[in-house]
């Protein structure tokens, strides 16, 4: 058994992708997609000013403008050489993720995203997302977004004590979010997402009540509480922080019980493995219509069954399969300055792919999923112990989570999983 369970943004996970899926691959599927298929962009800005402790993103620290510059120019070749085929396509979703979109210049933003709208059909009520950094972003770049139609705004603050933020690297009171958020209204953008992250150093049961009921203040339409992936093995910064920092496994499960009653007591409704929803927004609506899906970004309301990424170690996502573009940024500039797709790996579907895909996504988003008692035969009964515990139900068809025990979400999806083994590599420690 592996050391910990995956978080299941993919079926297969990334750690199975390979070499020996690229550039064919995706120029096959590239070429499948037609003016009836709608697409989603991901755009991933891999630069920050400061490095958090915690992180996993692939980033790098900048102190200049110029890399971030020179990124962008290099982001609009690779768009250029992509999109040559996709005029037609209408593209319903936008999202900059990394790093550190809000890093953009406000002029440079506008000038990047009237490049997009050249090169794709952007539908006129598309979603258009981005991450903010409340310490990087300013008037002149909301006012930015609210030019070139942002309607979806995350904001990552992680948690509101100064003494775990120390511990973290990542300073930014209470009072500086609060402005943002105000800000964001006033430009009538004001569907937002705040991030929060629980098993953080320092973190007790009285600082999370605090944090969840300041969150709850800024009246988010939605709340993610992801649980720390402490991986320092994986990524360096993690080392920074000491186990011994960290909230033992029982506080951890008892911050996240304490969280999810206070949320619920206020209204927002639990989505999937850690997003909370308030029922008027997109999400909620897109989980009671079964229409939610789960990638790379987490939960989405996106109905698209592509996803192109763009961008340093960014991920596509297609009906056949996946395809990562290269990490390191020599080698994504040299290749782009070359007219190359700048890809890494991927990964080919198999009929059975797609149907363990099924069943673990349809389970990640509504805790439940058919499943057929023949075949799955060997799953089913390596989950019989918590049928007799009531934290499944199985009635031969379906098989249902009860919601109480979304906990044990990652283990009972792993079981549909045929890669995961003790040579898939390791995950972080599930809740």
């Amino acid at each position: 058994m592996v050391n910990g369970l995956p978080r299941y943004t993919s079926y297969p996970t990334a750690p199975q992708f390979s070499k020996k899926i690229g550039e064919k691959e995706y120029k096959k599927w590239l070429h499948k997609i037609n003016k009836d298929n709608n697409i989603s962009l991901y755009f991933h800005i891999p630069f920050c000013t400061k490095l958090c402790w915690f992180c996993g993103c692939t980033t790098k620290i900048i102190n200049k403008k110029k890399p971030l510059i020179k990124y962008l120019d290099l982001l609009k070749k690779e768009i250029k050489n992509v999109s040559i085929s996709l005029k037609e396509a209408p593209v319903k979703h936008i999202h900059f993720g990394g790093g550190s979109p809000s890093l953009i210049p406000a002029s440079n933003f506008i000038s990047f995203m009237k490049f997009i709208n050249n090169n794709f059909n952007v539908h006129s009520n598309a979603e258009i997302a981005i991450e903010i950094d409340p310490r990087t972003v300013d008037i002149h770049k909301i006012k930015a977004y609210k030019k070139m139609n942002i309607n979806r705004v995350s904001i990552g603050v992680q948690d509101f004590n100064p003494n775990v933020q120390k511990a973290i690297n990542r300073i930014q009171p209470f009072k500086k979010v609060s402005k943002l958020v105000e800000i964001l209204h006033s430009k009538n953008i004001k569907d937002i997402n705040i991030d929060l992250i629980y098993g953080l150093p320092f973190q007790t049961k009285k600082s999370i009540n605090k944090t969840i009921k300041q969150t709850i203040s800024l009246s988010p339409g939605t709340i993610s509480f992801f649980g720390y992936a402490h991986v320092p093995w994986m990524k360096k910064n993690q080392q920074m922080i000491k186990h011994k920092q960290l909230p033992s496994k029982d506080l951890r499960i008892s911050m996240f019980s304490l969280a999810e009653k206070i949320l619920e007591k206020a209204g927002y409704i639990p989505i999937g493995l850690d997003h909370f929803s308030h029922p008027k927004n997109k999400l909620y609506k897109a989980f009671n219509n079964k229409t939610l899906k789960r990638n790379f970004q987490g939960y989405s309301a996106d109905k698209s069954d592509t996803i192109l990424g763009f961008g340093l170690s960014s991920i596509s996502s297609f009906k056949e399969g996946y395809i990562q573009n290269v990490i390191d940024n020599s080698i994504y500039n040299e290749m782009i300055n070359e007219k190359k797709y700048p890809i890494a790996r991927g990964f080919q579907l198999t009929v059975e792919d797609i149907e363990r895909r099924n069943i673990i996504m349809s389970l990640m988003c509504f805790f439940e999923a058919k499943v057929n008692k023949v075949k799955f035969k060997e799953e089913i009964n390596k989950l019989k112990p918590y049928i007799i515990s009531n934290d499944l139900k199985y009635d031969g068809t379906i098989l249902y989570i009860n919601p109480k025990s979304r906990n044990l979400l990652r283990f009972i999806t792993s079981v549909f999983d045929i890669y995961l083994s003790s040579k898939s590599g390791r995950f972080s420690q599930p809740m």
